[in-house]
């Protein structure tokens, strides 16, 4: 595991470089923009949602003593469900909404790396590529919101909150790496063989993912970059584990 989140960590090394060298660029206009409206969106929102989240969680506690205190941490803890659960839903739009454009560079991506300028893997229309997306990020939404909420009440319970944050930061990353990948399997696996797929390869998922999380971290710049390299790394990865695979087929 350990050893494969280093691998989708390590794909980000070329990104940058393989995205001037292809001219992969301007497949990302559109996605860049849907990343910096919704982000847009959900961040007011998030912000004008955390205090009354924090109100809300404080009503719980009905007893007059360590009220005030309870106050504080609910607050916090408001402020952080918003903020996860904000993230969470920004990622799978933009990640359902820009898969048409995405699955185009994932393509030219392949054919430089392998060699192959025109796939024989299935064909698949801008309809049928956003329809997939969109399939693939809700039931992932659905998942990570099951097992996020439970993650999310941890935060209550003094040291075992610490340990709570990291496992949501790594199931965010793992979906955040199972969207990007899926932009070159689309073209290889039906929806349920790619699920599969991933779920054999999750390091790498979450290598692809902790990356795509942190640029989200950085202001403005983070938003703007994060799709262009971590799609670019996420196929880079997703090839090379491919590659064994058609080997045997041929």
């Amino acid at each position: 595991m350990v050893k494969n989140i280093l691998k989708g960590l390590k794909a980000y090394a070329n990104s940058f470089a393989l995205i001037s060298k292809l001219k992969l660029w301007k497949f990302f206009f559109i996605p860049i923009i849907i990343s910096l409206v919704t982000a847009t969106i959900i961040g007011i929102t998030a912000y004008g949602l955390s205090d009354n989240v924090g109100d809300f969680i404080a009503k719980i506690w009905f007893w007059e003593w360590g009220k005030e205190t309870f106050t504080s941490i609910s607050t916090v803890i408001g402020g952080i469900a918003v903020l996860a659960i904000g993230l969470i839903i920004y990622k799978h739009i933009i990640m359902a909404l820009s898969a048409p454009f995405m699955s185009p560079v994932s393509e030219k991506i392949e054919a430089h790396l392998t060699g192959i300028a025109n796939h024989t893997h299935r064909k698949t229309s801008f309809k049928e590529q956003l329809w997939r997306g969109i399939r693939i990020n809700i039931r992932n939404l659905g998942k990570e919101l099951l097992f996020t909420i439970p993650l999310l009440l941890l935060k209550f319970i003094p040291i075992v909150n610490i340990f709570s944050t990291v496992l949501l930061f790594l199931l965010q990353a793992y979906y955040a790496g199972f969207g990007n990948m899926d932009y070159t399997l689309e073209r290889h696996f039906n929806y349920r063989e790619s699920i599969s797929f991933i779920r054999k390869n999750r390091g790498i998922a979450i290598g692809n993912g902790i990356v795509f999380m942190l640029f989200l971290l950085i202001p403005v710049i983070g938003v703007i970059l994060v799709l262009p390299l971590s799609v670019t790394a996420a196929s880079i990865s997703t090839v090379q584990l491919l590659k064994p695979e058609t080997e045997t087929l041929n």
